[in-house]
């Protein structure tokens, strides 16, 4: 490989969330970090560069982007998707959380509800009851460790809970479900017949699996919202930018006007830098990551069926998050957590905290050199395997 994904970077003394928060977060020294979603891989050369000759410059003024910042943007979406998406249909923003929030007060009103398929990333409840929204949920349905979507409890909660507003977690997090055009298409369908606005979170669009493809929601419905973000891709989430579809023009207004409304308007210089570059220039980069991960999956997966057979690792299908359920122990949720924080020294990111329909399960970021993947794994063996 022209790149090195087995290069371990220090990140501990960087005000790292992921490393350096341990006592803050309430975990025992000595724990290994592989719960928050960023990579333990620098971002990619090229970037890198073009960020140091920003740096060099020196100054750091009110920017907005060129249409060469647009143009790295659209021709991504359409040569790995096949989406066009016009530059002024983009609304950019600090992140795709901060994007759903502005999207949950510009498409409905306090008390209005919201549907969500559970379990999924953690800031949606927060992005719906911070805003006086109500939360509707649609729990999946786990059949051998298969998630598949209940369309009868989505379409009846839609119904009789009035709901306004759906948003959509593609490619799901945190059980890695690829959602196929048949499934799609159905949810939109109900959507449209309903008159339920559509947010599309797509952030993890660029880790699919083989055998896969991620289809675009923008595809389905024009009138759908399609939030991205190099940040997952290139590993730059503390440069803070993000890419919202919007291509309902009355849409992308009322969006606009509530970030508006929050204060905000330029957006990190450097961010701006780093997307353009990483849109432009870091296709070979991703291409060789995935590789990479993809290896990281099989490595977890037979380790697991080999010497950890009680836990059971969901068929990942996108995303870099691998879902494990330890329900072959027979442990509360808080005697898991323990074990897993003090028995094994892990910090992972506790199911339940994805809602009450991950009860049972951890989820594992494996985006990371293999020395660190193989020392979790280990760690894992070293409390589970003779413990019960």
């Amino acid at each position: 490989m022209k790149y090195d994904f087995d290069n371990v970077a220090a990140r501990y003394g960087t005000n790292s969330l992921k490393y350096d928060f341990v006592r803050e977060k309430g975990k025992p020294d000595g724990v290994l970090p592989m719960w928050v979603a960023d990579m333990d891989f620098q971002a990619p050369p090229e970037v890198l560069s073009d960020m140091q000759k920003a740096v060099s410059h020196g100054i750091f003024g009110y920017t907005e982007p060129k249409e060469e910042y647009y143009d790295s943007v659209t021709k991504w979406f359409e040569s790995h998707f096949g989406y066009h998406v016009a530059s002024e249909e983009i609304v950019k923003t600090p992140g795709v959380v901060f994007a759903l929030t502005q999207a949950v007060r510009a498409f409905t009103t306090p008390g209005d509800s919201v549907i969500i398929q559970t379990p999924v990333y953690y800031p949606f409840y927060d992005v719906i009851r911070e805003t006086g929204r109500k939360v509707v949920t649609n729990p999946l349905l786990s059949i051998n460790g298969k998630y598949s979507i209940d369309f009868m409890d989505f379409e009846k909660k839609v119904i009789e809970q009035s709901v306004k507003m759906f948003i959509l977690c593609s490619p799901h997090n945190p059980v890695g479900r690829v959602w196929t055009r048949e499934e799609l298409v159905q949810l939109n369908e109900i959507c449209v017949t309903h008159g339920v606005t559509i947010v599309s979170d797509e952030i993890h669009c660029d880790f699919v699996w083989s055998g896969y493809t991620h289809t675009c929601f923008g595809l389905l419905n024009e009138n759908a919202v399609i939030a991205t973000a190099p940040s997952k891709t290139f590993n730059l989430p503390g440069l803070q930018v993000s890419n919202i579809f919007v291509k309902n023009p009355d849409l992308r207004m009322k969006l606009k006007t509530e970030i508006t409304r929050s204060g905000y308007s330029q957006l990190n210089t450097l961010g701006l830098v780093a997307c353009q570059s990483a849109y432009s220039k870091g296709a070979a980069w991703l291409n060789e990551l995935k590789i990479y991960l993809a290896d990281n999956i099989r490595l977890t997966k037979e380790f697991l069926e080999l010497r950890l057979p009680l836990i059971k690792m969901t068929e990942i299908e996108g995303t870099y998050l691998v879902w494990l359920d330890f329900s072959g122990y027979g442990l509360s949720q808080e005697e898991l957590d323990r074990r897993i924080t003090a028995g094994a020294k892990l910090w992972l990111s506790s199911g339940t905290i994805f809602g009450e329909d991950g009860k049972g399960f951890e989820r594992v970021n494996i985006a990371c050199p293999k020395t660190i993947l193989l020392d979790a794994l280990y760690r894992l063996e070293s409390e589970f395997l003779l413990k019960t």
